[in-house]
């Protein structure tokens, strides 16, 4: 082989190299996607509670008997999520059993417009294609997120937009940091069960991310409401058993 021939070989070779290399870097960014580095932890968000049927005051100038995603909100929920630690029990209100799930959070970003998404909303949210329902239906909405304080870590839904605003994609999804509002920079709204999980005061600072279903262990956020992807899943899991169960043509075994 001569000088010229050879260096076309090593060229080659070197090619094959780093595309082996490229193909080695994409797997592990798979790999890391699927064990929930997808989202990162955003750190130090001043965190502030919020609960559902609660009156607008100086620093909560909406009142929360309707979310961004729901006009009935208090209603779906089953009544007035009551803060008051002695009226708590077993991190929900004494008075009744949520129809939704407790844990629930608020972000500062709502996908839906008047008539459909947000135009900037399929390019923003990551799981937009893969949750897209429609023109009618939030990609938000019920998604789960984890909130950790210290070395405890509770997860909720989010449920509803805000603190202060429901635009704020840049830091919902992207790098940025909250802007001053007049809850001391707030980015993160949680229920009096998050509060009541994590030991927080009314105002203080947590980290959080987005997570898959498939990364939310069970716990007391995984047990009640309509809207609770434990709860759809354990009824369909449910279901299924009893169809399985039954004879061809007739009803279930009995157990």
């Amino acid at each position: 082989m001569n000088k010229k021939h050879t260096m076309k070989a090593i060229t080659i070779l070197w090619i094959g190299a780093l595309a082996a290399i490229s193909a080695g870097c994409l797997n592990t960014e798979h790999s890391a996607s699927a064990t929930g580095e997808r989202y990162p932890w955003k750190k130090n968000i001043v965190t502030t509670i919020f609960w559902i049927g609660e009156r607008p005051s100086g620093n909560n100038p909406v009142p929360n008997r309707r979310s961004s995603w729901d006009k009935d909100w208090s209603r779906s929920y089953g009544g007035f999520d009551d803060p008051n630690p002695a009226h708590r029990s077993n991190y929900i209100p004494v008075k009744f059993t949520p129809l939704q799930n407790p844990f629930y959070c608020a972000l500062p970003y709502n996908d839906k417009s008047a008539n459909g998404h947000r135009p900037e909303a399929p390019r923003v949210v990551p799981w937009f294609k893969e949750a897209y329902q429609g023109p009618g239906v939030s990609t938000c909405k019920d998604r789960w997120v984890a909130i950790r304080k210290g070395t405890r870590t509770v997860y909720a839904q989010w449920e509803d937009a805000g603190p202060f605003r429901t635009d704020y994609w840049q830091y919902v999804f992207g790098n940025e940091r909250p802007k001053l509002n007049l809850n001391k920079g707030a980015g993160l709204d949680v229920s009096p069960a998050v509060r009541g999980y994590l030991g927080l005061n009314e105002t203080d600072v947590t980290d959080w991310r987005f997570v898959e279903f498939s990364e939310v262990p069970r716990g007391p956020w995984s047990t009640l409401g309509e809207n609770n992807t434990f709860v759809i899943s354990d009824r369909k899991t449910g279901r299924e058993l009893a169809e399985a169960s039954k004879p061809a043509g007739g009803r279930a075994i009995a157990r």
